[in-house]
């Protein structure tokens, strides 16, 4: 059964073997492109989400959102926003209402996003909530990958320059990966909440982990009363 960890050591994730997207990655340069990338992804319920900005060295420089990332199962487009602003078609699929978005750290992306173009979003997920529900206490996406699927995604291009005149295949990589790495997290949350098929291990030394704690006990309790519950917890 899947062991699920209130917090993971980052040494512990410096020996997992690394994970990253395998799908297709289609970048996109012009409106044209993203009239069709936005026909492709509006039938998709739930998309992961993500975005880079071209880091600044110093406090005087700043840069715009250069670049969103939307990932399905297999396929994850790159809208470079520096190329192509946010056209029409882009800001209306980031406002349905029937779609789900998933991310992390979702309000400075959207706070980056509404710097190019004010956008009514809508029907957003952030991971950092919506992990609690299985006791995790962790925010980065390396640390929340790596408790739930044993594995590592890399962090490695983060302050590489997103707004060169092309992407290399290991810029490309790494940011298709942190988007679908946010649709599989989703996925498994939807599937954990409802199976409850995991062992929950929380450090009681933390005062944190009262709350979240208590609310296992209960669901515990439950999981007696009910058979089809098989919620199991330990402590350390």
């Amino acid at each position: 059964m899947q062991t699920i960890y209130a917090n993971i050591d980052k040494s512990a994730i410096e020996q997992m073997e690394t994970e990253q997207f395998d799908g297709r990655i289609i970048t996109i340069t012009t409106k044209t492109e993203t009239d069709k990338a936005v026909s492709y992804l509006q039938p998709f319920p739930v998309v992961g989400i993500d975005t880079e900005t071209r880091p600044s060295f110093s406090k005087h420089e700043n840069h715009k959102v250069c670049l969103l990332q939307i990932s399905t199962p297999e396929t994850c487009f790159l809208f470079r926003l520096n190329l192509t602003d946010i056209p029409d078609s882009l800001a209306n699929l980031l406002a349905d209402p029937n779609q789900i978005k998933v991310g992390l750290s979702l309000k400075d992306d959207i706070r980056a996003l509404n710097a190019r173009r004010k956008i009514m979003f809508s029907r957003y997920v952030e991971l950092q909530n919506k992990v609690r529900d299985i006791g995790i206490q962790d925010k980065s996406l390396q640390k929340i990958y790596a408790n739930i699927f044993g594995k590592k995604i890399s962090k490695n291009k983060r302050l590489t320059n997103w707004e060169a005149p092309s992407l290399s295949e290991g810029q490309k990589r790494y940011a298709a990966t942190d988007a679908w790495a946010c649709l599989k997290i989703y996925n498994e949350l939807e599937k954990l909440t409802v199976t409850r098929e995991y062992i929950y291990v929380s450090p009681m030394n933390d005062l944190r982990m009262i709350d979240i704690w208590t609310d296992h006990v209960v669901k515990q309790t439950l999981a007696h009363l009910n058979p089809k519950n098989n919620l199991q917890t330990q402590t350390i």
